[in-house]
């Protein structure tokens, strides 16, 4: 964060009052409409192959929330707007697809068949109308044939001819493997039946082979005697010698490949040179799943709901296997990451004791072992003669970039990224090649911010591409790679707009030209851009404008409905917090009009952990909130919304700022912000409330249990209570694994400091949450009612998961809170309006 974006704490802030027009009745259960209200955001943009129209899916505002999303289309100028019919539907190509290198034609899947665009006509032709499900098409270099998945195979058909050959023979667990028999039937003379003259069992295949001597010198006479007298046992050896002499001088068959108990292949791709086949095995953990049961169901019983691992049990990993598309041989690719051994793995080395007993023989000395990663899938060149792939180290401190060799299954290190915290932030998967093709591009935040950077694909240092004390927030090549659209924050972190740069790096020009947020999309001829743009107090709309920098946009679509636009939304100002670290933390500020001093206040927590709120975009996950401080500030309440120490945005050291305590500095930003409003805002200290659902669920207990005489209430929806019952993928990364960092856990969760509650709180949440789960706060509320607490209260939504669907509990869920905040907070009169 830059100094010009610090706003002098002791500055007059004059705030504009959100004015009611007299249409828009400003209560609870208006605001709770959700979409029925702000509409639903356009999705799924999309070009048409030669870039004379949009494509997107959307619905209006009266719509039912639960009915699918529509498919709509426009000129590429904007004009011509229409809900396509179900046929007019069908006859689109998908949105994504693999193009030809000549890109005049692209091949895609959908509903489980395969079909090709020729991008100059728009004529579709359909390749396959099967029963079984076929998936991930790719051209082959030539153009002419294509690959693609179907039954856990690879296939390759050819487009001209329609042949089809089966490149993998991967099957399941257990099944068999059988040889074929020799031609005839007869198991080469052995006899019918499979058994000898006399009724003895003729000799296994796997004991003697045709002409072995196994008998007697006797049996040896008699059988040369009878190839001399009878010619039907003359014939027979001829035609095996010859058969057997055919099938020497035919390739060898390709092996099938059987995963081991317990792994699944996920996916396959082949090489560009049609040598062999990458197959993703997936290995399943021996961890326990969760069981949320949902007590309101279709068929009147209780019925569970599969759940998930907690963090910490052993989760799911993955290897890639490399078959040789002739043969069927597997060569597993060797990431090269090994870690030192242990003593436990010197005792599991270790020979029994008795072996060892009177010997004096010293214990075995294991051998390094292959370290926890994780593995991408390989990149290609441009020219199919160079790969890479990304890994990721199982406990989330290391990245690497690998050159791969496909033949060996060996790697080299291109790029390796340390964080002792954990490898994340914006757009941290990124990587492709360069147009020279000598070249890959990646992401990384090595400087403290997600920066875009190329290495050579022979060695040596990354250069950067882009620099600065901003991020890359998503990047992508135009057809000729010859230069990159960025989505970045370079010109502040509240805004996201849209840059164009060159293919080799370089500044950054600038194309759209409004403060918001800019979700867009560059048509396939590069002249026009279809945005997705969005405003504090503007919900996301669908424009479209030409590629140039600054040019005007054209609105396609208006989402809400009509008595959204008959309030006046606040264009919430920006504030910094003074954090008691000296660091600026910002937020966004809803204050009334004439507030008196000693009014009551709120601190409001946005969830998501990693998430930015405090902008000048629409908040998508959190417009509910930002109508609801609306009704508070009617009712005399000042409101701030921090984007506290762990939030994105802001760099690396922001993002990490909570490893292996959260609770700590993102609590102290949050208890900060409750001082500046009493400080510059002249809220009552003894009057504030604090709210939020998920991880600001989390905080709020976090607040209400160590931080007395701070909060005189708090509502804390969805929370976590104990991170040793989260997921393995989020919670990992930020405090290791309970095994590994118990003190980390302990001091994070919210359940081992339930003694201190002091001021009211309110705890709700859906029970069939399938991401925090019920038993969170169940085990909460036994906590509470063991310590003999009696000042909280608990609010359960039987139908409803971590994001609630239904406007009847969103409602009843905020009625709730305003009157925790009017009962504890507001020595006003209830004069009116909210409910």
């Amino acid at each position: 964060m830059t100094s010009r974006l610090i706003l002098p704490c002791g500055l007059a802030l004059v705030l504009a009052q959100a004015q009611n027009t007299g249409q828009f009745a400003l209560t609870i259960d208006n605001i709770m409409r959700g979409p029925a209200l702000v509409g639903y955001e356009p999705a799924q943009v999309r070009w048409s192959h030669d870039s004379a129209h949009i494509y997107f899916q959307w619905k209006q505002a009266a719509d039912k929330e639960d009915a699918p999303m529509d498919t709509y289309a426009a000129n590429r100028d904007g004009s011509g707007l229409r809900k396509l019919s179900d046929a007019e539907v069908r006859q689109l190509p998908a949105a994504t697809g693999d193009l030809s290198k000549d890109r005049r034609l692209m091949v895609y899947a959908s509903g489980g068949d395969l079909y090709v665009l020729d991008t100059a006509t728009g004529r579709i032709r359909q390749l396959t109308k099967t029963t079984d499900a076929e998936t991930n098409p790719h051209f082959l270099g030539d153009g002419k044939r294509i690959s693609f998945t179907r039954g856990g195979n690879l296939y390759v058909m050819s487009l001209d001819s329609g042949l089809l050959e089966q490149l993998t023979d991967i099957r399941a667990v257990g099944a068999a493997v059988t040889e074929a028999a020799p031609a005839g039937g007869r198991g080469g003379g052995r006899g019918l039946g499979g058994r000898g003259l006399g009724g003895r069992e003729a000799t296994p295949p796997a004991a003697a082979g045709a002409g072995e001597s196994t008998g007697s010198a006797n049996q040896d006479y008699l059988k040369d005697e009878q190839k001399e007298l009878l010619e039907a046992v003359r014939e027979r050896e001829a035609a095996r010698a010859q058969q057997e002499a055919k099938r020497r001088q035919e390739p060898a068959q390709r092996k099938p490949f059987t995963p081991a108990a317990g792994q699944t292949v996920r996916e396959l791709a082949l090489s560009p040179d049609e040598k062999y086949v990458f197959a993703m095995v997936w290995e399943a953990g021996n961890a326990r799943n969760t069981v949320v049961p949902n007590y309101i169901t279709d068929s009147a019983y209780v019925e569970d709901i599969p759940g998930r691992p907690n963090v910490g049990d052993s989760q799911t990993t993955s290897r890639i296997a490399i078959l040789n598309a002739q043969t069927g041989d597997v060569t597993w690719v060797d990431h090269g990451q090994r870690r030192a051994p242990t003593r436990g793995d010197a005792a599991q080395a270790a020979p029994p004791a008795r072996a060892n007993a009177g010997r004096g023989a010293p214990p075995a000395t294991p051998a390094a072992q292959d370290r926890g990663v994780q593995l991408g899938m390989p990149v290609w060149s441009e020219d199919g003669t160079k790969a890479v792939i990304a890994a990721r180290a199982a406990d989330n401190k290391d990245r690497w970039i690998l050159a791969l060799d496909p033949a060996t299954g060996k790697t080299r290190e291109l790029v390796h990224d340390r964080d002792d915290a954990w490898i994340g932030g914006p757009a941290a998967n990124t990587l492709g090649w360069m147009k020279n093709d000598r070249e890959i591009y990646f992401q990384s935040e090595r400087t403290g911010y997600a920066h875009l950077y190329a290495v050579a694909f022979e060695g040596g240092e990354a250069r950067a591409l882009t620099a600065g004390n901003w991020e890359v927030l998503n990047v992508r090549q135009s057809r000729d790679k010859a230069h990159f659209y960025v989505t970045a924050s370079k010109d502040g972190p509240f805004d996201q707009f849209l840059y164009e740069m060159s293919g080799d790096g370089g500044p950054l020009t600038r194309l759209t030209a409004e403060p918001g947020k800019h979700a867009a999309v560059v048509s396939p001829d590069d002249r026009s851009i279809a945005d997705i743009y969005s405003y504090t107090n503007k919900p996301p709309e669908l424009y479209v404008r030409e590629n140039r920098p600054q040019a005007a946009a054209t609105k396609i679509t208006t989402s809400p409905a009509a008595d959204f636009f008959d309030f006046a939304w606040l264009d919430a100002p920006i504030v910094m917090v003074p954090a008691r670290d000296g660091v600026p933390v910002p937020a966004r500020l809803f204050k009334p009009a004439n507030f008196p001093k000693g009014g009551p206040g709120v601190v409001f927590v946005h969830g998501s952990g990693y998430l930015q709120n405090v902008d000048h975009w629409w908040s998508a996950n959190y417009y509910r909130e930002y109508m609801f401080h609306h009704i508070l500030m009617a009712r005399g309440f000042t409101v701030i919304d921090v984007d506290y120490r762990g939030s994105a945005g802001y760099g690396r050291n922001w993002r990490t700022a909570i490893y292996e305590h959260m609770g700590g500095k993102d609590l102290d930003d949050i208890v900060d912000a409750a001082k500046y409003l009493v400080a510059e805002h002249g809220v009552d200290a003894k009057k504030i409330g604090v709210y939020g659902g998920s991880y600001g669920g989390f905080i709020t207990l976090m607040a209400m249990f160590t931080e007395p005489g701070v909060f005189a209430a708090g509502a804390a929806l969805r929370p976590v209570s104990d991170w040793a019952l989260y997921n393995h993928s989020y919670t990992s990364e930020i405090l290791n694994t309970p095994q590994t960092d118990p003190e980390a856990y302990r001091k994070s969760s919210p359940i081992f400091f339930a003694q201190g509650l002091q001021g009211a709180l309110l705890i709700c949440h859906g029970m069939v949450d399938t991401n925090v789960e019920f038993e969170d706060t169940v085990r909460l509320v036994q906590r509470l009612i063991e310590l003999r607490k009696e000042n909280w209260s608990l609010a359960v939504y039987p139908v409803e998961d971590h994001a609630f669907r239904q406007p009847s509990s969103w409602a009843d869920e905020y009625k709730r809170i305003l009157e925790l905040f009017e009962k504890n907070l507001n020595d006003r009169a209830n004069d009116g309006g909210g409910n």
